[in-house]
C-alpha cells in the first residue's frame, strides 16, 4: 500500500490534471507537432515538482524516490496526456545518473529538474529495444533510433554497445522523422544520426545501464496502464448508471454487473502488480526484475481485456471520434508494445 502521503500526493496531481488536462486539452495537443500542451507541463513541474521528484537534491531536484515520479506516470495515464515525465523527466534524466558522469548530471539535471529542459533517449532499432539502433565507432555515431519518446527535446542521449552519448538535437548530421502511430495521443520518431559527433558520458556498461532502463520503462507502463484502466472502469460505470434501455439504467442489470465486477478485479490485481514493480525497482530489490516481468505481462493483458469491455458496454458511441473510449483503446494496444515484451515466461528471471 502506498503511504498517506503518497495519496495526498497522487490527489493533488490529479487535481492539477483534472482541472487543465481534460478531455478537450488532451485532444488538442494531438495536432500540435510536440503532442502536448508545453503549459500544462510548466505547471506540473512549478506547482508540484514532478520533474524534479527522482532527480538528487545536489543537482536541484526534490530527492525523492522513482517511486513518486511512478505514481505521477499513473496519474498521466489516467487522462492521456503525453507531457515528457515518462520520456524525459524518469528514462532520460535515469539515464544521465546511471552514466555516472557528474560533469553532465550537474550540467543537465538542474534544467530537467525545473521543467526548462527536456531529454530524448534515443535507444531502440528497427526490432525493438534488444538492439541498440545508433552504433558508435569512436566519437562518431552513426544509424536509426526507432521509437524515440518526446523527439523535439533539448538534449538527446544515445545509447549505444560502447557507451552513452549527449548529442544536440541540432547538430549537423542528426535528422528527425515522425512517424505514424495507433496511438495518436504517443508521439513518437526515428532519429538518424549520419557521422554525427557525440560528447561521451562516463564509463558505465551500457548493457547494465539498459537492462536497469528496461526495468524502469516497464515499471513506469505498468503505472500508467492502472492509471488509464481506473479511468476506463469510471467512465463504463458512470455511461451504464445513464444510458436507459428497457425503461431502466442498464448498469442495473445482472449481466452487466458481472462484467464491470470482473474489470474491477482485475484492475485491483494489476494495480498490486504495477505497485510492487515500483517499489522494488525504486528499492532497487533483488527481486525487481522478477516483480517488473510479472507487472509487464498482467498489466498488459488486464489493461487489454477493460479497454475492450469499456468498448462493448459503451455500444457504438465507444467507436466514434467524439469519445475517449477509443483513444483508451489505442493507447492500450500501443502500451503493450512500448519497450518490447517479454520473450519468456517468468521462469527465465526467476
Amino acid at each position: 500500500m502506498t503511504s498517506a502521503e503518497h495519496q495526498e500526493f497522487t490527489a493533488s496531481v490529479r487535481a492539477l490534471l483534472t482541472k487543465h488536462a481534460g478531455s478537450a486539452a488532451v485532444r488538442a495537443a494531438i495536432d500540435t507537432d510536440v503532442g502536448y500542451d508545453a503549459a500544462l507541463w510548466q505547471r506540473l513541474c512549478e506547482q508540484i515538482g514532478v520533474a524534479a521528484l527522482a532527480i538528487p537534491e545536489e543537482y536541484d531536484g526534490i530527492g525523492a524516490s522513482l517511486l513518486e515520479s511512478l505514481l505521477v506516470v499513473g496519474e498521466l495515464g489516467r487522462t492521456l496526456a503525453d507531457v515528457p515525465m515518462l520520456g524525459s523527466a524518469v528514462l532520460g534524466a535515469q539515464a544521465v545518473l546511471l552514466s555516472g558522469d557528474t560533469e553532465a548530471c550537474a550540467r543537465l539535471l538542474p534544467g530537467v529538474a525545473e521543467g526548462s529542459r527536456t531529454i530524448a533517449l534515443c535507444w531502440a532499432g528497427a526490432d525493438g529495444w534488444d538492439v541498440f539502433g545508433v552504433q558508435a565507432e569512436g566519437e562518431t555515431l552513426g544509424g536509426t533510433a526507432h521509437y524515440v519518446l518526446g523527439a523535439h527535446a533539448d538534449t538527446l542521449i544515445v545509447i549505444t554497445a560502447d557507451g552513452l552519448f549527449e548529442v544536440a538535437p541540432d547538430a549537423a548530421g542528426v535528422t528527425r522523422r515522425a512517424v505514424a502511430t495507433m496511438d495518436p495521443t504517443r508521439k513518437l520518431a526515428e532519429i538518424t544520426f549520419d557521422g554525427v559527433t557525440g560528447h561521451r558520458l562516463g564509463a558505465a556498461d551500457p548493457a547494465a545501464i539498459s537492462t536497469r532502463l528496461r526495468e524502469i520503462a516497464w515499471a513506469a507502463v505498468a503505472a500508467e496502464q492502472v492509471g488509464a484502466m481506473r479511468q476506463c472502469l469510471e467512465i463504463t460505470v458512470e455511461y451504464t448508471k445513464s444510458r436507459v434501455q428497457f425503461g431502466r439504467a442498464i448498469g442495473g442489470f445482472q449481466a452487466l454487473k458481472h462484467r464491470m465486477a470482473d474489470m474491477y478485479v482485475l484492475l485491483e490485481s494489476a494495480q498490486s502488480a504495477a505497485l510492487a514493480a515500483a517499489v522494488a525497482v525504486a528499492e532497487h530489490s533483488p527481486s525487481a526484475a522478477e516483480d517488473v516481468w510479472a507487472a509487464r505481462l498482467h498489466c498488459s493483458e488486464a489493461f487489454t481485456q477493460i479497454v475492450a469491455e469499456t468498448v462493448q458496454l459503451h455500444g457504438g458511441i465507444a467507436i466514434t471520434w467524439e469519445h475517449d473510449a477509443h483513444l483508451f483503446f489505442k493507447r492500450a494496444h500501443g502500451d503493450a508494445q512500448l519497450f518490447g515484451n517479454p520473450r519468456r515466461p517468468l521462469a527465465r528471471t526467476a
